[in-house]
């Protein structure tokens, strides 16, 4: 019937019938038409779903296929079919149309299929519970900020294949030991327990490299034997090896994305703020999967009674300036700290001073980037001194890192256009030390950048009354308590008189 497809059956059915009857007799039998009947026998073949062994156009590539396009394949494995289209739009043009690039594309696909090389195959391993750790680093390509100026980081990702419970922590350096260390001791506490073996890349921090023997570097191997765990890796260069947590790496960025858009900003107010909210999204991940991670739990080793070192060691001594270097970075410290030999632990986000045995003072880390200096420098530091000699501040070579934020930077920037040299630098040490008496340092800086947009530069004796509260001193006074006799001695004559 015309519009309606003939079916497998009614083409079986005519074709029995045809064998002893006529056309006409075997059409109206299987219910078809003359015209579909005469269709079969001319074609000889089903009209069901199978494929045609003709053509319904002229092949548009005919004139290129079997002596351009083939050869390109054949030379290399890595060629794609778009660098093929390109080659044929730019050299072959009498031959090759652009607009059968889809053409192209679908040929490309199926001569690999037949006839291209074999592919890797991904092997899915069975992990047992308690087993194995795998530990690596990754980059963020998310533009983080804290107060307004990106941050360079890395995460640390250390993760459970059998129970795919993971530990992210952020690091602000490279690949360095202390890294490692720190990233995987916190990673064992905040699991409760240790793996029988972790794994890892080619680490430098962890292998000497030297051979294809697993030859620990001497801290490395300390903190295998402290934690009691097997350290192993994956051949060098061979990433996929280390397939249960390079594609978990993306899964975990991609999240930390969306939650990042989520937010409705990618700028944090300090470093603890994003870690912050880099654990929350973890926690979110490990929540989904608390009854697998209890059951690995169980099969942990049990953790040590103290963690092993996670620094490294450093002796410096103290300028004059009232600095240490340390990695090629230039840190303040308090000035009282002037020609001392201070012992510096140096741990992946933070420097911990000490002077013989007792601790000193914690500062945030700072890392040059490579070929170049940096500097970190705190006011609080060095402004007692500075203010003894205020005009030291102008020519100073750390004067514009002495200034905390853009709000001092602009106080700077008018006294130095609007007042004398001397002035200039006094009004400015002024304002740095009355920061530090007060502890306004916010509030301060926002007065006076408030006052400046008036064309109103405010007077230190202002500011200090403003900002500088003076405790009030309590009168010490001595009271003496007198005696009962004392006061009948008051009355004539006395009690009796």
């Amino acid at each position: 019937m015309p519009g309606r497809r003939i079916t497998d059956q009614q083409v079986t059915i005519y074709m029995n019938h045809r064998k002893q009857s006529s056309q006409v007799v075997a059409a109206a039998k299987a219910g078809i038409s003359e015209r579909s009947a005469r269709r079969i026998d001319k074609s000889n073949q089903s009209t069901s779903n199978g494929h045609r062994h003709w053509r319904t156009r002229n092949d548009p590539l005919k004139s290129v296929w079997e002596t351009i396009v083939v050869p390109i394949l054949e030379a290399d494995e890595g060629i794609t079919a778009v660098g093929v289209f390109d080659h044929l739009c730019e050299y072959h043009t009498d031959k090759f149309r652009p607009g059968s690039r889809r053409t192209l594309e679908r040929r490309i696909r199926k001569w690999r299929c037949l006839h291209g090389p074999n592919k890797d195959v991904v092997f899915i391993q069975t992990h047992e519970y308690g087993a194995l750790g795998i530990a690596d680093f990754t980059h963020v390509a998310s533009p983080v900020t804290i107060a307004g100026e990106l941050l360079k980081h890395m995460l640390f990702h250390y993760r459970m294949p059998a129970s795919s419970w993971a530990f992210i922590q952020v690091i602000y350096g490279g690949e360095s030991f202390a890294a490692l260390s720190d990233g995987l001791q916190n990673a064992f506490h905040a699991a409760g327990g240790v793996p029988k073996e972790v794994r890892t890349d080619s680490l430098s921090a962890a292998y000497r490299n030297h051979g294809d023997v697993d030859d620990f570097t001497e801290r490395f191997d300390e903190l295998v034997k402290h934690y009691g765990f097997k350290a192993s890796r994956n051949n060098r260069g061979i990433a996929h090896e280390n397939g249960a947590i390079e594609g978990p790496h993306g899964h975990i960025k991609s999240q930390l994305e969306q939650a990042l858009k989520i937010r409705g900003s990618h700028d944090f107010e300090s470093r603890e703020a994003y870690e912050a909210f880099v654990a929350s999204v973890v926690a979110r991940r490990n929540r989904r999967i608390s009854d697998k991670y209890q059951l690995e739990q169980r099969q942990l080793q049990k953790l040590p009674r103290v963690m092993s070192v996670n620094y490294t060691e450093h002796y410096v001594t103290v300028s004059r300036t009232s600095t240490i270097v340390i990695k090629r970075v230039t840190y303040t410290v308090p000035s009282r700290l002037v020609d001392s030999r201070l012992l510096v632990r140096l741990y992946d986000n933070r420097l911990a001073l000490f002077y013989g045995t007792d601790f000193v003072l914690e500062l945030e880390r700072i890392y040059a980037s490579k070929g170049s200096r940096a500097r970190s420098v705190n006011y609080l530091h060095v402004i007692d001194a500075l203010v003894k000699k205020p005009r030291a501040f102008r020519n100073s070579q750390l004067r514009d890192d002495l200034l905390p934020d853009d709000n001092y930077k602009a106080i700077w920037q008018y006294v130095n256009d609007t007042l004398t040299a001397d002035k200039a630098s006094y009004y400015m040490v002024k304002v740095l030390h009355l920061a530090k008496q007060s502890g306004c340092e916010r509030q301060l800086g926002r007065y006076i950048v408030a006052s400046i947009t008036k064309r109103q530069l405010p007077a230190i004796r202002e500011c200090e009354e403003r900002f500088l509260v003076i405790a009030p001193r309590q009168p010490s006074l001595t009271i003496k308590q007198h005696s009962l006799s004392s006061y009948s001695s008051m009355i004539p004559g006395g009690l009796h008189g």
